[in-house]
């Protein structure tokens, strides 16, 4: 007989979470959704709501929750700048608070738990491509700080745990991710991109365009969290997760514009804040420990991204 996990993914409404809780759900578990619908949706959980596996619980993770589970995902966090900075003291409540209260039910509970925490822990890296070992060039008082300072929190609890309390625990730094389902107001190069040129509005690019970023299709990255969860108790991470394939910001630009036969100009906007110009992952720690890396090339990934937000604005 068929032994089910009992799995907890906090922010599972969200672009990410409701991936995870699809694929989590696929592979014969028990899956308990906790979110607050701040960023999360119920429609990104929909088809998942009539299985009798698939649980659903409006709540906060700043608020301690008191269930029984053998594995957590902690991805509850807003995760784009203009939802992040809409709210910031909430957004790091959301962070340290949330972890805390998690770190608190795997020690209760003795479950397993993973940290979705960030590449933004480098905030704008005089090192590059970024390796775990690199300590990151953050800005401590800046409108990010609340994000970025909240995550490497995060990550210093999730060590004091394991070193105090040894807890098992798995630590994966994600960086650029995209595709279906993402919210379509956050801000984001890839979503912001594609909704404008549907639309045949400007498309807004910050600075030159020359800043790079890496990007990484979410059915890889949701094989990469699943990976790390099996992985043994001598595997904490953290792991660097992401594309290591660099592609400048107006060269991501032209190629939505071609793909989406749109007539939308590029229009110049000044850089924000401690924005980082150039954002990579090393991954071959992934490589070596998970087997990992990313398959969905960029153009497949982005083809699908487009069909999902052309579906979303004829409706």
């Amino acid at each position: 007989m068929l032994t089910r996990k009992r799995i907890l993914v906090t922010g599972g409404a969200g672009f990410l979470g409701s991936h995870l809780c699809e694929r989590l759900i696929a592979a014969g578990n028990d899956v308990l959704c906790v979110d607050n619908y701040f960023t999360g949706t119920k429609d990104n959980i929909l088809p998942l709501l009539t299985n009798p596996h698939f649980e659903v619980m409006r709540h906060d993770v700043t608020f301690p929750l008191y269930v029984e589970v053998d594995e957590i995902y902690n991805l509850a966090c807003p995760a784009s700048p203009i939802h992040y900075q809409f709210d910031p003291v909430q957004t790091t409540k959301t962070s340290v608070h949330g972890a805390i209260n998690m770190l608190g039910l795997a020690k209760r509970v003795k479950a397993k738990i993973l940290q979705a925490s960030t590449s933004e822990v480098y905030g704008d890296p005089t090192e590059h491509p970024q390796t775990e070992n690199y300590r990151g060039n953050v800005n401590t008082v800046g409108p990010r700080a609340c994000y970025d300072e909240g995550k490497r929190c995060a990550e210093t609890l999730f060590f004091d745990y394991w070193r105090q309390h040894e807890l098992h625990i798995k630590v994966l730094r994600i960086f650029n991710t995209y595709g279906p389902r993402m919210h379509p107001n956050d801000g984001r190069v890839v979503s912001n991109f594609v909704i404008q040129a549907l639309r045949g509005d400007d498309i807004t690019i910050y600075g030159d365009g020359s800043q790079t970023r890496a990007f990484c299709y979410v059915d890889d990255m949701i094989e990469a969290f699943v990976c790390m969860m099996a992985t043994d108790e001598a595997v904490t991470g953290p792991v660097n997760v992401g594309n290591p394939v660099e592609v400048p910001v107006v060269e991501l630009a032209e190629r939505i514009l071609k793909m989406t036969k749109s007539k939308s100009k590029l229009v110049r906007r000044p850089l924000p804040q401690d924005d980082p110009t150039q954002r990579c992952p090393d991954i071959s720690l992934a490589r070596r420990t998970l087997g990992w890396e990313p398959k969905v090339p960029l153009e497949d990934g982005l083809g699908r991204t487009i069909d999902y937000f052309r579906c979303l604005l004829k409706s």
